[in-house]
Protein backbone atom coordinates (compact mmCIF):
# COMPACT_ATOMS: atom_id res chain seq x y z
CA UNK A 1 0.00 0.00 0.00
CA UNK A 2 1.57 3.19 -0.73
CA UNK A 3 1.78 5.91 1.70
CA UNK A 4 -0.52 9.09 1.53
CA UNK A 5 1.87 11.52 2.96
CA UNK A 6 4.98 10.65 0.59
CA UNK A 7 8.17 12.87 0.94
CA UNK A 8 7.22 14.51 -2.52
CA UNK A 9 3.59 14.76 -1.62
CA UNK A 10 4.06 16.36 2.23
CA UNK A 11 6.77 19.22 0.85
CA UNK A 12 3.98 19.92 -1.97
CA UNK A 13 1.74 20.41 0.87
CA UNK A 14 4.33 22.26 2.96
CA UNK A 15 4.62 24.44 -0.06
CA UNK A 16 1.12 25.28 -0.71
CA UNK A 17 0.89 26.04 3.26
CA UNK A 18 3.48 28.71 3.28
CA UNK A 19 2.43 30.29 -0.02
CA UNK A 20 -1.44 31.07 1.29
CA UNK A 21 0.51 32.34 4.41
CA UNK A 22 2.22 34.83 2.30
CA UNK A 23 -1.28 35.82 0.80
CA UNK A 24 -2.70 36.16 3.95
CA UNK A 25 -0.01 37.97 5.84
CA UNK A 26 -0.25 41.77 5.31
CA UNK A 27 1.73 43.47 2.24
CA UNK A 28 5.18 45.67 3.27
CA UNK A 29 6.32 48.10 0.93
CA UNK A 30 10.19 47.66 0.64
CA UNK A 31 10.79 51.08 -1.50
CA UNK A 32 13.31 53.37 -0.18
CA UNK A 33 12.48 55.97 2.26
CA UNK A 34 11.08 59.50 0.46
CA UNK A 35 12.72 62.23 2.40
CA UNK A 36 11.00 65.77 2.10
CA UNK A 37 12.57 68.71 3.18
CA UNK A 38 10.32 71.41 5.24
CA UNK A 39 10.60 74.80 6.13
CA UNK A 40 8.60 76.81 8.87
CA UNK A 41 8.11 80.99 8.78
CA UNK A 42 8.84 80.62 12.29
CA UNK A 43 11.37 80.59 14.90
CA UNK A 44 13.29 77.40 15.86
CA UNK A 45 11.76 78.48 19.77
CA UNK A 46 7.96 79.08 18.90
CA UNK A 47 5.51 77.25 19.79
CA UNK A 48 4.67 77.78 15.98
CA UNK A 49 7.34 75.65 15.03
CA UNK A 50 6.77 73.01 17.56
CA UNK A 51 3.00 72.97 15.68
CA UNK A 52 5.36 71.94 12.63
CA UNK A 53 7.11 69.64 13.61
CA UNK A 54 3.90 68.06 16.07
CA UNK A 55 3.12 67.61 11.80
CA UNK A 56 5.85 65.59 10.99
CA UNK A 57 5.46 63.45 13.29
CA UNK A 58 2.57 62.52 12.76
CA UNK A 59 3.47 61.46 9.11
CA UNK A 60 6.40 59.97 9.84
CA UNK A 61 4.89 58.10 12.31
CA UNK A 62 2.10 56.92 10.32
CA UNK A 63 4.46 56.59 6.96
CA UNK A 64 6.39 54.39 8.87
CA UNK A 65 9.87 53.91 6.96
CA UNK A 66 8.15 55.41 3.84
CA UNK A 67 8.11 59.02 4.09
CA UNK A 68 10.14 61.45 6.38
CA UNK A 69 9.21 65.17 6.56
CA UNK A 70 12.15 66.97 8.38
CA UNK A 71 11.07 70.93 9.23
CA UNK A 72 13.70 73.57 9.24
CA UNK A 73 13.04 76.75 11.17
CA UNK A 74 12.61 79.78 9.14
CA UNK A 75 15.68 81.38 7.88
CA UNK A 76 17.24 77.89 7.07
CA UNK A 77 17.05 78.05 3.87
CA UNK A 78 15.08 81.43 2.82
CA UNK A 79 14.14 84.00 4.59
CA UNK A 80 10.10 83.28 5.96
CA UNK A 81 8.32 85.93 3.36
CA UNK A 82 10.00 83.63 0.86
CA UNK A 83 8.90 80.19 1.40
CA UNK A 84 5.62 79.74 -0.82
CA UNK A 85 7.80 80.38 -3.59
CA UNK A 86 10.89 78.54 -2.54
CA UNK A 87 8.16 75.56 -2.09
CA UNK A 88 6.70 76.03 -5.55
CA UNK A 89 9.88 76.10 -7.56
CA UNK A 90 10.94 72.74 -5.44
CA UNK A 91 14.01 74.66 -3.33
CA UNK A 92 12.35 73.73 -0.61
CA UNK A 93 9.81 70.33 -0.85
CA UNK A 94 7.09 71.99 1.40
CA UNK A 95 6.73 74.27 4.60
CA UNK A 96 4.68 75.54 7.50
CA UNK A 97 3.43 79.00 7.60
CA UNK A 98 -0.06 81.38 7.64
CA UNK A 99 -1.81 82.64 4.18
CA UNK A 100 -2.02 86.37 5.24
CA UNK A 101 2.19 86.26 4.59
CA UNK A 102 0.88 86.07 0.82
CA UNK A 103 -0.92 88.99 0.96
CA UNK A 104 1.26 90.81 -1.36
CA UNK A 105 0.39 88.42 -4.37
CA UNK A 106 -3.10 88.55 -4.44
CA UNK A 107 -4.98 90.89 -1.76
CA UNK A 108 -7.62 88.03 -1.13
CA UNK A 109 -5.37 85.58 0.53
CA UNK A 110 -5.29 87.36 3.46
CA UNK A 111 -8.91 86.79 4.04
CA UNK A 112 -8.02 83.53 5.58
CA UNK A 113 -6.97 84.90 8.50
CA UNK A 114 -7.48 89.03 8.65
CA UNK A 115 -10.56 90.78 9.59
CA UNK A 116 -13.57 89.35 11.72
CA UNK A 117 -14.69 86.95 9.17
CA UNK A 118 -18.39 88.16 9.58
CA UNK A 119 -18.37 87.18 13.21
CA UNK A 120 -16.83 83.72 12.58
CA UNK A 121 -14.19 82.43 14.39
CA UNK A 122 -10.95 80.58 13.20
CA UNK A 123 -12.48 77.00 13.45
CA UNK A 124 -15.48 78.12 11.64
CA UNK A 125 -13.43 79.13 9.17
CA UNK A 126 -12.00 76.55 8.48
CA UNK A 127 -15.12 75.03 7.86
CA UNK A 128 -15.97 77.38 5.37
CA UNK A 129 -12.66 76.36 3.77
CA UNK A 130 -13.15 72.95 3.92
CA UNK A 131 -17.12 72.41 3.63
CA UNK A 132 -17.90 75.87 2.03
CA UNK A 133 -16.26 76.53 -0.76
CA UNK A 134 -12.69 77.79 0.57
CA UNK A 135 -10.79 75.45 -0.47
CA UNK A 136 -11.43 75.23 -4.49
CA UNK A 137 -11.04 79.29 -4.01
CA UNK A 138 -7.83 79.21 -2.63
CA UNK A 139 -6.71 76.79 -5.33
CA UNK A 140 -7.76 79.16 -7.94
CA UNK A 141 -6.03 81.93 -6.79
CA UNK A 142 -2.66 79.59 -6.39
CA UNK A 143 -2.97 78.14 -10.09
CA UNK A 144 -3.99 81.76 -11.10
CA UNK A 145 -0.57 82.78 -9.75
CA UNK A 146 1.65 80.20 -11.49
CA UNK A 147 2.00 78.59 -7.91
CA UNK A 148 2.97 74.44 -8.17
CA UNK A 149 1.78 73.91 -4.41
CA UNK A 150 -1.16 72.35 -3.07
CA UNK A 151 -2.11 74.00 0.41
CA UNK A 152 -3.16 72.44 3.78
CA UNK A 153 -5.10 74.60 6.18
CA UNK A 154 -5.48 73.60 9.39
CA UNK A 155 -4.84 74.24 13.08
CA UNK A 156 -7.83 76.95 14.66
CA UNK A 157 -6.11 80.12 16.27
CA UNK A 158 -7.17 81.70 19.35
CA UNK A 159 -8.10 85.08 19.18
CA UNK A 160 -5.32 86.94 19.02
CA UNK A 161 -4.54 90.27 21.16
CA UNK A 162 -4.63 93.58 19.72
CA UNK A 163 -1.30 93.32 20.88
CA UNK A 164 2.30 94.75 23.33
CA UNK A 165 2.42 99.16 24.05
CA UNK A 166 5.13 101.01 26.04
CA UNK A 167 1.63 102.56 27.03
CA UNK A 168 -2.22 101.10 27.36
CA UNK A 169 -4.11 102.39 24.72
CA UNK A 170 -7.83 103.79 26.19
CA UNK A 171 -9.32 105.49 22.89
CA UNK A 172 -9.20 105.28 19.43
CA UNK A 173 -7.03 108.34 19.37
CA UNK A 174 -4.59 106.42 21.13
CA UNK A 175 -4.04 104.48 17.84
CA UNK A 176 -3.39 107.29 15.93
CA UNK A 177 0.20 108.52 15.08
CA UNK A 178 1.26 104.66 16.77
CA UNK A 179 4.27 102.79 14.45
CA UNK A 180 2.56 99.46 15.05
CA UNK A 181 3.72 95.80 13.07
CA UNK A 182 1.19 93.73 11.72
CA UNK A 183 0.67 91.99 8.46
CA UNK A 184 -2.03 90.79 5.82
CA UNK A 185 -5.21 92.86 5.12
CA UNK A 186 -4.50 94.14 9.11
CA UNK A 187 -2.31 96.23 7.12
CA UNK A 188 -4.63 98.19 5.89
CA UNK A 189 -7.32 98.12 8.67
CA UNK A 190 -4.49 99.88 11.27
CA UNK A 191 -3.37 101.96 8.66
CA UNK A 192 -7.02 103.66 7.88
CA UNK A 193 -7.35 103.60 12.14
CA UNK A 194 -3.91 105.55 12.06
CA UNK A 195 -1.02 103.94 12.38
CA UNK A 196 1.77 103.59 10.91
CA UNK A 197 2.14 100.23 9.84
CA UNK A 198 5.42 98.30 9.38
CA UNK A 199 4.92 94.09 8.92
CA UNK A 200 7.43 92.87 10.27
CA UNK A 201 8.28 89.17 10.24
CA UNK A 202 7.97 87.49 13.54
CA UNK A 203 11.92 86.79 14.86
CA UNK A 204 11.94 90.84 13.84
CA UNK A 205 9.68 92.29 16.08
CA UNK A 206 11.34 92.21 19.80
CA UNK A 207 14.35 93.57 18.26
CA UNK A 208 12.62 96.47 16.46
CA UNK A 209 10.35 97.12 19.95
CA UNK A 210 13.53 96.86 21.94
CA UNK A 211 15.33 99.15 19.52
CA UNK A 212 11.54 101.80 19.56
CA UNK A 213 11.80 101.25 15.41
CA UNK A 214 8.17 100.55 16.21
CA UNK A 215 6.02 101.39 19.24
CA UNK A 216 4.06 98.39 19.59
CA UNK A 217 2.77 95.08 18.05
CA UNK A 218 0.63 92.78 17.65
CA UNK A 219 1.77 88.75 16.97
CA UNK A 220 -0.42 86.13 18.00
CA UNK A 221 -0.44 84.33 21.71
CA UNK A 222 0.71 84.14 25.07
CA UNK A 223 3.34 81.57 24.28
CA UNK A 224 4.87 82.65 21.36
CA UNK A 225 4.86 86.48 22.45
CA UNK A 226 6.28 84.83 26.08
CA UNK A 227 9.10 83.07 24.08
CA UNK A 228 9.80 85.40 21.43
CA UNK A 229 10.68 88.06 24.57
CA UNK A 230 7.87 90.37 24.23
CA UNK A 231 7.88 90.86 28.37
CA UNK A 232 11.60 91.81 28.21
CA UNK A 233 10.41 95.17 25.68
CA UNK A 234 6.95 96.06 26.30
CA UNK A 235 4.45 95.40 29.75
CA UNK A 236 1.49 96.54 28.49
CA UNK A 237 -0.85 93.59 26.45
CA UNK A 238 -4.29 94.47 25.17
CA UNK A 239 -6.66 91.68 24.89
CA UNK A 240 -9.25 91.15 22.14
CA UNK A 241 -9.36 92.25 18.58
CA UNK A 242 -10.88 92.02 15.13
CA UNK A 243 -7.69 92.16 13.35
CA UNK A 244 -7.16 88.71 13.75
CA UNK A 245 -9.55 86.78 14.99
CA UNK A 246 -10.33 83.62 12.57
CA UNK A 247 -6.66 82.81 11.53
CA UNK A 248 -5.78 79.34 10.96
CA UNK A 249 -2.08 77.54 9.86
CA UNK A 250 -0.95 76.69 6.69
CA UNK A 251 0.93 73.47 5.35
CA UNK A 252 2.16 73.58 1.77
CA UNK A 253 3.68 71.19 -0.26
CA UNK A 254 5.27 71.32 -3.92
CA UNK A 255 2.63 70.07 -6.30
CA UNK A 256 5.54 67.90 -7.98
CA UNK A 257 6.78 65.98 -5.26
CA UNK A 258 2.96 65.39 -3.93
CA UNK A 259 1.81 64.13 -6.67
CA UNK A 260 4.86 61.48 -7.12
CA UNK A 261 3.67 59.80 -3.48
CA UNK A 262 1.92 56.81 -3.48
CA UNK A 263 -1.89 57.20 -3.10
CA UNK A 264 -1.41 55.53 0.59
CA UNK A 265 1.00 58.03 1.43
CA UNK A 266 -1.18 60.83 0.49
CA UNK A 267 -4.05 59.40 2.75
CA UNK A 268 -1.24 59.48 4.91
CA UNK A 269 -0.73 63.22 4.81
CA UNK A 270 -4.65 64.04 4.69
CA UNK A 271 -5.36 62.68 7.98
CA UNK A 272 -2.16 64.11 9.51
CA UNK A 273 -3.45 67.25 8.70
CA UNK A 274 -6.40 66.74 10.27
CA UNK A 275 -5.18 64.85 13.22
CA UNK A 276 -2.43 67.65 13.80
CA UNK A 277 -5.06 70.16 13.34
CA UNK A 278 -7.35 68.86 16.75
CA UNK A 279 -4.01 68.37 18.76
CA UNK A 280 -3.33 71.71 18.11
CA UNK A 281 -6.32 73.48 19.57
CA UNK A 282 -5.92 71.38 22.11
CA UNK A 283 -2.26 72.24 22.77
CA UNK A 284 -2.86 75.73 22.25
CA UNK A 285 -5.22 75.40 25.20
CA UNK A 286 -3.09 73.94 28.02
CA UNK A 287 0.14 75.71 27.16
CA UNK A 288 -1.52 79.30 25.97
CA UNK A 289 -3.52 79.61 29.21
CA UNK A 290 -0.23 78.76 31.18
CA UNK A 291 2.02 81.05 29.86
CA UNK A 292 -0.84 84.14 30.59
CA UNK A 293 -0.70 83.11 33.99
CA UNK A 294 3.26 83.48 33.60
CA UNK A 295 3.36 86.72 32.20
CA UNK A 296 1.53 88.04 34.62
CA UNK A 297 3.98 86.62 37.40
CA UNK A 298 6.52 88.87 35.03
CA UNK A 299 4.71 91.95 35.59
CA UNK A 300 2.70 92.24 32.75
CA UNK A 301 -0.66 94.27 32.19
CA UNK A 302 -3.49 92.81 31.17
CA UNK A 303 -6.24 95.07 29.61
CA UNK A 304 -9.19 94.25 27.61
CA UNK A 305 -9.02 96.44 24.43
CA UNK A 306 -12.05 99.03 25.13
CA UNK A 307 -15.10 98.00 22.51
CA UNK A 308 -14.94 101.82 21.02
CA UNK A 309 -11.31 100.28 19.54
CA UNK A 310 -13.30 97.44 18.45
CA UNK A 311 -15.59 98.71 16.68
CA UNK A 312 -13.23 101.09 14.79
CA UNK A 313 -11.66 97.90 13.78
CA UNK A 314 -15.15 96.58 12.39
CA UNK A 315 -15.47 100.21 10.28
CA UNK A 316 -12.09 100.33 9.35
CA UNK A 317 -12.42 96.77 7.84
CA UNK A 318 -15.64 96.94 5.86
CA UNK A 319 -13.96 100.14 4.47
CA UNK A 320 -10.67 97.82 3.82
CA UNK A 321 -12.38 95.17 2.34
CA UNK A 322 -15.36 97.40 -0.46
CA UNK A 323 -11.89 99.27 -2.00
CA UNK A 324 -10.31 95.60 -2.17
CA UNK A 325 -13.28 93.86 -3.66
CA UNK A 326 -13.87 96.65 -6.35
CA UNK A 327 -10.02 96.42 -7.04
CA UNK A 328 -9.76 92.91 -7.75
CA UNK A 329 -13.03 90.30 -8.26
CA UNK A 330 -11.57 87.09 -6.64
CA UNK A 331 -11.13 89.02 -3.61
CA UNK A 332 -15.15 89.77 -4.09
CA UNK A 333 -15.96 85.83 -4.90
CA UNK A 334 -13.70 84.63 -1.37
CA UNK A 335 -15.72 87.60 0.72
CA UNK A 336 -19.05 86.58 -1.04
CA UNK A 337 -18.56 83.18 -0.32
CA UNK A 338 -17.37 83.55 3.15
CA UNK A 339 -20.59 86.08 3.77
CA UNK A 340 -22.45 83.56 2.81
CA UNK A 341 -21.59 80.26 4.65
CA UNK A 342 -21.30 83.23 7.98
CA UNK A 343 -24.29 84.13 7.78
CA UNK A 344 -26.13 80.70 7.84
CA UNK A 345 -23.15 79.09 10.23
CA UNK A 346 -23.17 81.74 12.58
CA UNK A 347 -26.72 82.09 13.11
CA UNK A 348 -26.65 78.41 14.13
CA UNK A 349 -23.33 78.82 16.32
CA UNK A 350 -24.90 82.00 18.10
CA UNK A 351 -28.51 80.51 18.63
CA UNK A 352 -27.08 77.15 19.64
CA UNK A 353 -24.52 77.79 21.63
CA UNK A 354 -24.64 78.66 26.00
CA UNK A 355 -22.71 82.06 27.35
CA UNK A 356 -20.08 80.10 28.92
CA UNK A 357 -19.04 83.00 30.64
CA UNK A 358 -21.67 82.93 32.84
CA UNK A 359 -20.73 79.26 34.33
CA UNK A 360 -16.75 80.59 34.63
CA UNK A 361 -18.17 83.38 37.00
CA UNK A 362 -20.07 80.89 38.79
CA UNK A 363 -17.77 78.57 39.46
CA UNK A 364 -14.55 80.81 39.73
CA UNK A 365 -16.36 84.84 40.42
CA UNK A 366 -15.97 87.30 42.85
CA UNK A 367 -19.33 85.64 43.98
CA UNK A 368 -17.97 82.22 43.94
CA UNK A 369 -14.93 82.98 46.06
CA UNK A 370 -16.43 84.35 48.99
CA UNK A 371 -18.59 81.95 49.70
Amino acid sequence: MTDSKSPRRRNLLKGAAVAAGAMSAPMVSMAQTTSLRFQSTWPAKDIFHEYAQDFAKKVNDMAGSRLKIEVLPAGSVVPAFQLLDAVAKGTLDGGHGVVAYWYGKNSALALWGSGPGFGMDANMVLAWHNYGGGKALIEEIYKSLNLDVVSYLYGPMPTQPLGWFKKPVARVEDMKGLKFRTVGLAVDVFTDMGTAVNPLPGGEIVPALDRGLIDAAEFNNASSDRVLGFPDVAKNCMLQSFHQSGEQFEILFNKGKLAALPAELKSIIDYAVQAASADMSWKAIERNSQDYIELKKAGVKFYKTPDPILRAQLASWDKTVAKKAAENPMFKKVLDSQRAFAERAGQWHNDYTVDFKMAYNHYFGAKAKKS
